[in-house]
């Protein structure tokens, strides 16, 4: 008989594979190590000492370790004392061993246990049995080993077990009574010495595969994968011939993954047992998981071609399949028609065929029986009908044909709706569903229809994000602003929807694609201070998490946890087994870095380093807007952030996106983004009430035009508002002057500086070197005369007089220069009125009063030059004639002339 097992897979039983035979089959390269057929005591004391370790509670392993290196020892002293005696006898006995033999078998035993692990030599290794005793018990062995079956049948283990273990004294290589032993603890639930026992008895006899097949249901019920690897794999090599251990094997590597280890176990299973349809088809699964699609037909097509009658449909189903996934279309529409012509009458094709012949015949251009499927097919819900329908879909979509893709897509919406109770229907799979036509109706150019599938998609996958972003583009280039930005705003009740999402989940609209593109969508409209709520905070803490993650240093040394994480690959340690060593379940690669990772984690302790370090500090972090500076599209938002923030006079939280942008986006960023970044923190500098977090954008502006006056314009305006000495200024001012000695700029301000705070022989120092450069300039003859004139007002200075001639000879060159200007004039009478010469000063503010001054533009700062609002030329912006007249008032007032002071001020003062 066969029986089923729970996967599905139909097994033979022993007795019909024994008829089968086994022809090609190949053994696994696991089945190739460890080649001995077992292992003997050497004598008593040793089998004893195996007992106790293997009936301990705690196993004892490591702590007896040092009486088996001695035990080894005496072994090898008595097989050296014995060795002349064999070397007299001319035919040596059967059962006794040569020293080199017994060495072998007892680094054997050693290894099993895991107390050394030491390479044998492959020279001179024989293959076959190797000569040792059979294990032949005695008459009295055989009464007690009687007695402790009867007391094992009655359940009197406590009075067996003493008996048990005088058997082992006296017959140690007897392998029935450590069986018992282990059925004993087996049968009182003690797992791990039931294990130890059973593994002593399989290893004694390890040609017994019925002792290695007892022990793989303790080891999966004890959830030791790698214990249950080497036991299958040690009773496959001890009955080549059974077949339930072939299936175990299979199933193993493909839980496992290992695909190609399992498609060869299960080929080797179909060649003993052809009839098996189930494990034909694992088998030829198993080839198409690991990408050999030739094999996994081979298999197929030789049953199929060999049924006539009662196909079985489902192979054939697979064997399309493969077909198509190995583009051979013909053959699968042969195969098809093949099988229609085998049906009876008033019979048609399983659903699932009719679908892969529309798929075969779409790919060779014939959509003409896809509109007969859809004509003549009527399904009945069920989900198989339902997944049918979704591939054909699918390929139809692949193939770009979307008109068709809808409609199948549709009819799985008809064939659920058709549902009387007996189908579940999944909510989130029919919104899957809607999602595929409305990206079909995006692809035909159909908007209208698209926004209504993605409408009812969003029904019932409300945490979807992407079907969120997707509608809301749609909805925008509809002209739907409003509706979109409803659309991704965060619901009226958050915490409720919050507490219906998934755990350790954040909210759809916490995201940060959504929160960009409800930004978007609000600065496309011109919300300015909704664009700026929905995405300031996102952006900055992005930019914090991005700078905090640039000074994580780049660890050479990998973090120990995950060093403890490669290492469990290796399995944890079995103190309460005797057999150790076993090999885990892992990958070569996985073990390699396993084994690397323990030696590290071995070094660290050697050398006191702190196994429990918290790692978490130098942990990079996830942003909530990854790639926000790596993505070009995303610049263009920084930018528009940086601007409306200055707009809305938010300088501060402006200057911290412009920094954090500029350091971290240095090698991302373009050169117009950065500069314009530079110029709108130059703006900011200039506006916000402490200039000084923007000094240094204004200061990169005079670092690239260094002879521009209307940069270095801009940055005196932004230190002249400056109240507190600003070291950063004096020492770029210097700096400057010694990189440049022909820049004037700089020699000017540094002149302004020395003025401001009252130091005029300094200020007269920097005007005059900045005179000797450009003697033309008015300003600077108006700068050296002004600084002599305050010089005289001194009390330090001896020659005053001929300090106010110089004044005015450098004032009247001013005058010469400026063409007799209203400015100048104005500026002449000033000087005379500032060291007390009130006539001439009335002379020549009655002159400024005379000349009409036209308007000129106002002087714009570099950000400012496509400024509208400064374009427009103020009205008397260049007229100085109401501060000309007001000061002659007070010269006349002084003066006595009262009534000439009061027509002055009438006259020119008054609107």
């Amino acid at each position: 008989m066969s029986a089923v097992t729970e996967d599905g897979i139909q097994r033979a039983s022993a007795a019909e594979v024994g008829d089968c035979g086994r022809e090609g089959e190949e053994r696994d390269e696991d089945f190739e190590e460890d080649e001995e057929d077992g292992f003997e005591f050497g004598d008593a004391e040793e089998a004893m000492q195996c007992v106790e370790m293997a009936g301990t509670d705690t196993g004892g392993l490591r702590a007896q370790a040092n009486d088996y290196e001695a035990l080894a020892a005496r072994k090898r002293k008595a097989l050296a004392e014995e060795q002349p005696q064999r070397e007299g006898s001319k035919k040596p006995r059967q059962d006794e061993l040569s020293e080199a033999e017994a060495a072998t078998m007892f680094d054997q035993l050693m290894e099993g246990f895991g107390l050394r692990r030491k390479r044998r030599s492959k020279d001179g290794k024989k293959r076959g049995r190797k000569k040792g005793t059979k294990n032949k018990g005695s008459p009295e062995v055989i009464k007690k080993l009687g007695d402790a079956t009867l007391l094992f049948a009655e359940e009197r283990f406590n009075e067996a077990i003493p008996i048990l273990h005088e058997i082992v004294r006296i017959a140690p290589n007897l392998p029935d009574s450590y069986y018992l032993l282990g059925s004993i603890y087996s049968e009182t639930g003690e797992l791990d010495k039931a294990i130890n026992f059973l593994m002593l008895a399989a290893y004694v006899s390890p040609k017994d595969a019925s002792l290695w097949k007892k022990l793989i249901p303790l080891a999966k019920k004890k959830e030791d994968a790698s214990l249950a690897r080497h036991c299958i794999l040690k009773a496959m090599r001890a009955d080549p011939e059974d077949v339930d251990l072939k299936y175990l094997c299979g199933d193993m590597y493909r839980n496992l993954r290992d695909y190609q280890k399992a498609a060869e176990i299960y080929e080797q299973i179909v060649r003993i047992y052809p009839a098996n349809i189930a494990v034909r088809k694992v088998a030829a699964q198993m080839y198409r998981e690991c990408g050999q699609i030739d094999k996994a037909i081979n298999l197929l097509e030789d049953y199929v071609n060999t049924q006539t009658t009662n196909i079985d449909w489902s192979v054939l189903d697979l064997l399309i399949s493969l077909y198509l996934r190995n583009n051979a279309l013909d053959e699968a529409l042969k195969k098809i028609e093949k099988a229609r012509l085998q049906l009876r009458p008033q019979q048609k094709l399983p659903i699932q065929l009719q679908a892969k012949e529309v798929i075969c015949h779409a790919y060779l251009g014939d959509v003409k029986h896809a509109e007969i499927f859809l004509r003549d097919v009527h399904l009945e819900p069920s989900k198989d009908n339902i997944d049918v329908i979704k591939e054909l879909a699918s390929n139809l979509e692949t193939m770009g044909l979307h008109e068709y893709a809808v409609k199948f897509y549709l009819m799985i919406g008809n064939v659920a709706n058709r549902n009387d109770g007996s189908l579940r229907v999944d909510h989130k799979e029919m919104g899957s569903s809607y999602v595929k036509v409305a990206e079909c109706y995006m692809v035909l150019g159909d908007k209208r229809n698209a926004i209504s599938y993605f409408y009812k998609a969003i029904q019932s996958m409300k945490d979807n994000i992407h079907i969120r972003l997707t509608l809301s583009s749609l909805l925008i280039d509809e002209g739907k602003t409003d509706e979109a930005a409803t659309l991704l705003s965060p619901p009226q009740n958050p915490e409720l929807q919050s507490a219906n999402a998934p755990d350790q989940q954040k909210p759809w609209w916490c995201d940060g694609k959504v929160k960009m593109q409800l930004a978007k969508t609000y600065y496309d409209k011109g919300n300015l201070e909704d664009f700026v709520d929905t995405i300031f905070h996102p952006i900055l803490e992005t930019l914090n998490v991005e700078y905090a993650n640039r000074k994580v240093k780049s660890m050479k040394k990998l973090p120990n946890t995950v060093l403890h994480e490669r290492v469990k690959v290796l399995g944890e340690p079995r103190p309460d087994s005797v057999f150790q060593g076993l090999r885990p379940i892992a990958s070569p690669g996985e073990l390699q870095k396993a084994n690397r990772a323990k030696k590290l984690i071995e070094k660290r302790a050697a050398s006191n380093e702190e196994l429990k370090a918290d790692d978490s500090r130098r942990t990079k972090q996830v942003p909530p807007i990854p790639g926000l500076l790596t993505n070009m599209e995303h610049h263009q938002l920084v930018l528009n952030l940086c601007r409306t923030l200055a707009l809305l006079q938010r300088y501060w939280d402006a200057l911290q996106i412009i920094n954090r942008t500029l350091k971290l986006g240095n090698d991302v960023l373009t050169h117009d983004s950065k500069e314009e970044l530079r110029s709108l923190g130059a703006q900011i500098a200039y506006r916000a009430p402490d200039p000084s977090h923007g000094f240094k954008y204004v200061r990169y502006v005079v670092q690239q035009h260094p002879y521009s006056l209307s940069a270095w314009n801009s940055y005196y305006k932004v230190i002249s508002r400056i109240e507190d000495r600003f070291p950063q200024h004096f020492k770029y001012l210097l700096r400057t002057r010694e990189e440049k000695p022909d820049c004037i700029p700089p020699i000017i301000i540094s002149g302004h500086r020395f003025t401001a705070i009252s130091q005029h022989q300094s200020a007269a120092r920097d005007y005059l070197e900045a005179y000797k450069l450009d003697p033309e300039n008015p300003l600077i003859n108006l700068c050296v005369g002004t600084a002599l004139i305050s010089l005289t007002l001194g009390f330090r200075l001896q020659n005053k007089n001929q300090c106010i001639v110089q004044a005015f000879a450098f004032l009247y060159r001013y005058l010469r220069l400026c063409g007799d200007s209203q400015e100048a004039l104005y500026n002449i009478a000033r000087a005379y009125h500032h060291i007390g010469l009130n006539t001439l000063a009335a002379v020549y503010y009655e002159k400024a009063l005379a000349v009409e001054e036209e308007d000129h533009p106002i002087p714009k700062l570099p950000y400012e030059a496509g400024s509208r609002a400064q374009d427009d030329m103020r009205t008397g912006y260049c007229d100085v004639r109401r501060e000309a007249a007001f000061n002659l008032h007070l010269i006349y007032k002084k003066s006595g002339a009262t009534d000439l002071a009061r027509r002055i001020l009438k006259t020119y003062c008054t609107v």
